[in-house]
């Protein structure tokens, strides 16, 4: 029996609710960990079994369910973000430390991802193994997202507008060689990934921190519910795009 992909097609609605889900998971990250003021390590501790517990429901179903994939994805985001953290700021790593050691473990999934299944393409996953190298390596790209992103910010001097704007800029560019050149598509898709968690972190920066530094001041608890909002109505109209497929292919069989 032919095995069905449990994985969202690449399109622009894709990457506008990937950029939802990393911003509300820094948003949310901070939420738990600074404005509930529950620490960056029992933070991670609760985020990390919300994350199983997801991926573990993910890896069961039989079909892609755009609120099963997508609460996954902002669960990645959210542990990422305390994880980041904590490794940064409470064991002292630092963010340029911490990016270096996050870059290395997302390179290593990568490497053993492409000797064991020789291929990293996200569109032809259909086995648990394929599956369980994909996850782990969207975990450490926003793990690192949120790394990157505070080094951009915050020891760079570039400040939270400042990042956005590189990591925007960056982003533009594997847009450019996507419809320009004939760079891998599988390359570009995998730096794209990985641009748009440090997007979400300086963008959810942006959003929460105060007019002194930097900030629009929206809050963490503000700024989550409309991003939150915004999320919920994209995974509706896909949800109802999967609803009329269904539909669709039911006709024509």
């Amino acid at each position: 029996m032919k095995e069905i992909s449990k994985l969202p097609a690449i399109t622009i609605s894709f990457w506008i609710m990937k950029i939802c889900a990393t911003t509300l998971g820094e948003t949310a990250g901070d939420l738990l960990s600074m404005t509930l003021k529950i620490g960056y390590a029992i933070s991670s501790v609760i985020l990390l079994f919300f994350f199983f517990t997801t991926l573990a429901t993910q890896l069961f179903t039989k079909k892609y369910h755009p609120v099963i994939y997508w609460t996954v994805i902002l669960s990645t985001s959210t542990a990422g973000t305390t994880i980041s953290d904590y490794m940064d700021r409470t064991l002292g790593l630092g963010y340029a430390t911490g990016s270096f050691i996050l870059v290395t473990l997302l390179l290593v999934t990568l490497v053993i991802w492409q000797v064991t299944e020789k291929s990293l393409s996200v569109t032809g996953i259909k086995s648990l193994r394929g599956e369980m190298f994909y996850w782990t390596a969207i975990l450490f790209s926003n793990t690192l997202g949120t790394a990157l992103g505070d080094f951009l910010a915050d020891n760079s001097g570039l400040g939270f507008a400042g990042g956005a704007i590189i990591i925007g800029s960056l982003l533009t560019l594997v847009v450019l060689a996507y419809f320009f050149t004939k760079v891998s598509r599988i390359l570009l898709f995998w730096i794209a990934f990985v641009l748009t968690r440090p997007f979400g972190a300086t963008f959810g920066d942006l959003l929460t921190k105060t007019h002194e530094k930097g900030g629009l001041n929206f809050g963490t608890i503000g700024s989550s519910l409309v991003l939150f909002i915004i999320l919920a109505v994209l995974v509706a109209v896909a949800i109802r795009k999967c609803n009329e497929t269904e539909t669709t292919n039911q006709i024509i069989v």
